[in-house]
C-alpha cells in the first residue's frame, strides 16, 4: 500500500515520541508513574526502561496496525473511497498519545496535575475530528459505527454516520467544556456514553424502519 503525506508525517510524530521518550529517560523517576486514577493521584508504576518506551512502542504498533487493516479488508468493505479521511484519523490518534505521553512524563517529573487538566481538552478535541470526518467513511469492518444493523445496511450506515458526526462534534464540545471549567468525572463518562448510545439506538430503529425484522425471527 502506498504511504500518503499525511501518514508520512504520522510516521514523523512517531520519531518525535520515541525521541521525547529518550530525553525525558534521565529525569523520570524509577519506577515510572503510568496510571493516574480519577482524582489525578498516581495508582500505577511501571519500571524502567518499560515505563518510558511504552507509549511509543505501543503507538508505532498501532500506526502499523492501521495501516495494514485496510489491505486485509473483505471486497466491499474496503476504505479506498475513504482513505484521506481513514488517514487523518489514524495521524489524530497518534498526535493524541504523543500529546499524551508529553503530559504524562511531565506530571510524572513535576508531580502535577497536568495530564488530568490536558486529557478530558484532548478527548474533547479527539471526538470533534471524529465527529467531523465520520460522515466520510464508507462501510467496512474496523472504523466507525459498526453495530449488526449499519453493516447490514448502506443507507443504515450512510444515516447513522451523518447524525453520528453531529453527535460525536457535540459530545466533543461538552467534554472539552468539562475540562476547562474542571466538572467531576461522572460529567464526561455520561457524554461518552450518551455519544456512544445515541448512533447505536438510531441504527437499531432506522434499520426497522427500513428493512423491518423477519417474523420468523420472533420469539
Amino acid at each position: 500500500m502506498k504511504l500518503s503525506r499525511l501518514n508520512w508525517m504520522t510516521g514523523m510524530v512517531l520519531v518525535t515520541m520515541f525521541a521525547i521518550a529518550a530525553w525525558y529517560m534521565p529525569q523520570l523517576p524509577d519506577p515510572v508513574p503510568t496510571h493516574w486514577n480519577a482524582a489525578g493521584e498516581v495508582d500505577g508504576w511501571t519500571p524502567k526502561p518499560w515505563g518510558v518506551w511504552l507509549l511509543p512502542v505501543i503507538s508505532m504498533a498501532t500506526f502499523v496496525v492501521l495501516l495494514v487493516l485496510p489491505v486485509i479488508s473483505p471486497k466491499g468493505f474496503r476504505l479506498e473511497q475513504s482513505r484521506k479521511a481513514y488517514d487523518v484519523v489514524i495521524f489524530v490518534v497518534v498526535c493524541f498519545m504523543a500529546l499524551t505521553e508529553v503530559f504524562s512524563f511531565r506530571s510524572a517529573v513535576s508531580g502535577g496535575q497536568e495530564l488530568m487538566q490536558f486529557v478530558p481538552v484532548a478527548i474533547g478535541m479527539l471526538f470533534l475530528v471524529l465527529g467531523n470526518y465520520l460522515g466520510k467513511f464508507q462501510k467496512n469492518f474496523f472504523v466507525g459505527i459498526r453495530t449488526p444493523w449499519t453493516l447490514a445496511s448502506d443507507e443504515v450506515w450512510n444515516r447513522t454516520h451523518r447524525l453520528g458526526g453531529y453527535v460525536f462534534m457535540a459530545g466533543g464540545a461538552v467534554i472539552i467544556l468539562t475540562g476547562l471549567l474542571g466538572l467531576g468525572v461522572e460529567w464526561f463518562v455520561a457524554t461518552a456514553i450518551l455519544v456512544a448510545l445515541i448512533p447505536t439506538v438510531y441504527s437499531l430503529l432506522l434499520y426497522r424502519r427500513l428493512e423491518g425484522f423477519d417474523d420468523n425471527d420472533k420469539p
